[in-house]
């Protein structure tokens, strides 16, 4: 086997994991290795022996996607399996963009609703809204549905309202969506979003005929909510590791700001359903303040 053939060494490694029983195989006498025979995984993963064989040995190195999505096929790789297949092979990973978006780990829900403050939501390739933590929820109370952020924003009318420079958040909402557009192109999800966004928004058909492509990780926004007034919050957009393709935004404020205290009080409200009276709306955001001047009403939900 050639020096640092480490594409070869996993192959080895999961073809004697795998039996003759997991691919449907039948098994006749006693076998003289673990798991399946090169011969057995080339056939199944429709290549040649020598060239399976060569795999293995690190003779040939740079296989195919279409070879590697075969062989994960017949050696029953999981998602981390797989992608570690793709690194080892030299190629780009591309997760999948399924026609139903996947569940979402319990952990990352216990984790969004764990930090004080922060409004988190979990968004797939193409924006699509998968999890939600209550103070999100709130704050996005004016929108008709959270199911995408981009028919959001382009969409639905509260988006004009919501988001105080309208035009700059279409904008970044846009070139954050068209940078998946190269690795999910003719995904049939996303071709449906995209259809219906064209269709109902002029604006978003402009924008997206530009071609412009800036994935966001951080950012800050000034958000309207009709409930507490303006809130200036900072946006961070992280990688989840074990949803590749998805991120967990947050967005958060000083807590010993107006802005602060405001995401403090659409907190309180929704978890006790009651109005959200933080500082006065006409109150500048960016005012540190002392003292929290919520309600009693508030504070009274904030103790159930």
């Amino acid at each position: 086997m050639a020096k640092g053939n480490e594409l070869g060494s996993f192959l080895r490694a999961r073809r004697a994991a795998t039996s003759v029983e997991d691919v449907g195989l039948r098994s006749y006498g006693a076998r003289r290795v673990p798991g399946l025979r090169r011969d057995e995984v080339a056939q199944l993963a429709g290549v040649s022996v020598d060239y399976y064989t060569r795999l293995e040995q690190g003779r040939e190195s740079r296989p195919s996607a279409q070879v590697i999505d075969a062989l994960a096929h017949v050696l029953g790789m999981d998602a981390a399996d797989h992608r570690h297949a793709y690194a080892l092979a030299q190629l780009m990973w591309v997760s999948p963009l399924p026609d139903v978006p996947p569940p979402v780990d319990p952990a990352l829900f216990r984790l969004m609703e764990s930090w004080p403050g922060a409004a988190c939501f979990v968004l797939d390739p193409i924006l699509d809204i998968l999890a939600i933590n209550p103070l999100a929820q709130r704050l996005f109370s004016p929108f008709a549905a959270t199911d995408n952020l981009v028919e959001m924003v382009f969409l639905d009318p509260a988006g004009r309202t919501f988001y105080a420079d309208w035009s700059r958040a279409a904008t970044s909402c846009v070139a954050n969506l068209r940078a998946t557009s190269d690795i999910h192109v003719g995904a049939r999800r996303r071709e449906q979003l995209v259809q219906r966004l064209r269709d109902g928004s002029p604006e978003f058909a402009r924008l997206w005929t530009a071609h412009e492509v800036t994935p966001k990780t951080h950012d800050t926004k000034e958000l309207h909510h009709p409930e507490v007034g303006t809130i200036n919050v900072d946006f961070d957009a992280l990688e989840v590791a074990g949803m590749p393709g998805h991120q967990l935004v947050v967005y958060r404020a000083e807590p010993a700001t107006v802005d602060g205290l405001r995401l403090r009080a659409l907190e309180r409200a929704a978890a006790g359903g009651v109005a959200a009276d933080g500082p006065s709306p006409g109150a500048p955001s960016t005012e540190r303040v002392d003292a929290d001047p919520l309600p009693a009403a508030l504070e009274r939900a904030g103790e159930q």
